[in-house]
């Protein structure tokens, strides 16, 4: 053996088990995530959803993990889903809508409210998205949060927006 080749064993050795070791925790992950049927990362329901007794959706937390159209703060604030039709016909557009998007689960539904569970597509992150519509001032009032974590990359704020836009377009067919 020349001495280079010496020199370069435990080196080559150590990279050898720290691929082992990374090969080994990403499988331990795969099996985790398909023996938990996605839902590893799926957080507990909150106990403060649906109308309060204030009759307005539940406050955000102080994390930017959520947008309520009823906040007053800058971080949280998102306007409400507005509609020109009747309440029925409003919340059946919306219901809808949400049918029509993946891994969308509607968990209660009244003739004024809406709640739904949105999980991600990759690691299976629920986030609880609840509609309260306010008849006399024709909109629809919207709270989407994150059950887990600190950050959510906007992904609340952008699922309103979408769900906005697909409202306008299905009014627009109309």
């Amino acid at each position: 053996m020349s001495i280079e080749t010496q020199k370069s064993s435990p080196f080559r050795s150590v990279l050898i088990i720290t691929i082992s070791l990374v090969l080994i925790a990403i499988c331990w992950l795969g099996v985790t995530l398909a023996f938990s049927g996605g839902t590893m990362f799926a957080g507990t329901r909150p106990t403060n959803l649906g109308i309060q007794e204030s009759g307005q959706l539940a406050a955000c937390p102080s994390s930017p993990n959520c947008v309520n159209s009823q906040s007053q703060d800058a971080v949280h604030k998102i306007e409400p889903l507005t509609f020109d039709s009747t309440p029925t016909q409003a919340m059946a557009d919306l219901k809808k809508v949400i049918e029509n998007m993946d891994r969308t689960t509607i968990i209660t539904e009244t003739e004024n409210y809406l709640y739904a569970e949105f999980k991600t597509k990759l690691m299976g992150y629920v986030d609880d998205v609840e509609f309260l519509l306010d008849s006399s001032s024709k909109v629809i009032h919207v709270r989407s949060a994150s059950r887990l974590g600190q950050s959510d990359l906007g992904m609340n704020r952008k699922r309103i927006e979408t769900i906005r836009a697909a409202l306008s377009e299905l009014k627009s067919k109309v």
